[in-house]
């Protein structure tokens, strides 16, 4: 029977194979805010609770690697699932979200600029991206940075968060006047008012195809996986800001 049905199964027979009352969700850190949400729906639909372990994907990629016990990993990209499903360690990944990269401002005096001038012309203090070497959108914003002829000056003046949720940090608090994050991020309730937004084209770096993959072939973890490619778990993932696959 196709992956697809079994999948659709396990979530609509609420007892089906049912071991335990928990599965573990490992969460690339900008999706961390929607995963949440993600979780208490999929917890009321099923009674299944959901515990969330969020980072850097190439961080939790690395934990994966090691031993640690996720049964599902939610990634910002679609590289490092392939790699665990080829090592053995996964299934089949599906993509499940699809970000965008956008620079972004609360510094006040940058409101009514723009955002991409004030970068071309180096009219910034810091530019905040995450670490293009373990976070993907960090890899895109870096991509975007050398296509744009800025690469060189930016490096000078960079301060790079340890995943995307710590470079939204460092902008939202004015440790760099200008940061490259994900699009999602600024629909978090409680950010300072926007002074500037850019958002970086889609063309100017790899696509921001977010892939999932079950580490462990669990009745719970399929459960999940099915819910996630739900219309309730697509609609949630939309009004975070996120596209959906066809």
């Amino acid at each position: 029977m196709p992956l697809g049905i079994l999948l659709l199964l396990a979530l609509i027979l609420p007892g089906a194979g049912r071991t335990e009352d928990v599965v573990t969700i490992a969460v690339a850190s900008n999706f961390a805010a929607t995963a949440a949400e993600l979780a208490e729906s999929f917890s009321v639909a099923t009674g299944i609770n959901v515990r969330t372990s969020s980072g850097s994907t190439g961080k939790l990629y690395a934990q994966v690697l090691n031993g640690a016990p996720y049964e599902v990993f939610l990634a910002a990209d679609g590289v490092r699932p392939a790699m665990l499903a080829r090592a053995g360690l996964g299934q089949e990944p599906f993509v499940y979200a699809i970000g965008a990269l956008v620079l972004w401002s609360a510094d006040v005096s940058l409101r009514g600029r723009d955002c991409f001038e004030v970068l071309r012309q180096g009219e910034y203090r810091r530019l905040a991206l995450a670490n293009p070497a373990t976070a993907p959108y960090g890899a895109a914003a870096r991509e975007f940075l050398i296509g744009a002829g800025l690469w060189d000056s930016v490096n000078q003046n960079a301060v790079y968060g340890e995943n995307i949720a710590q470079t939204l940090q460092f902008v939202a608090t004015g440790n760099a006047t200008l940061g490259l994050v994900a699009r999602s991020q600024l629909l978090i309730d409680g950010l300072p008012p926007t002074s500037c937004s850019w958002p970086v084209p889609v063309s100017a770096h790899q696509g921001l195809e977010q892939q999932a993959v079950l580490l462990s072939d669990t009745a719970n973890a399929r459960r999940y996986a099915a819910f996630l490619q739900s219309e309730a778990a697509r609609e949630i993932i939309r009004r975070h800001g996120y596209e959906v696959p066809n």
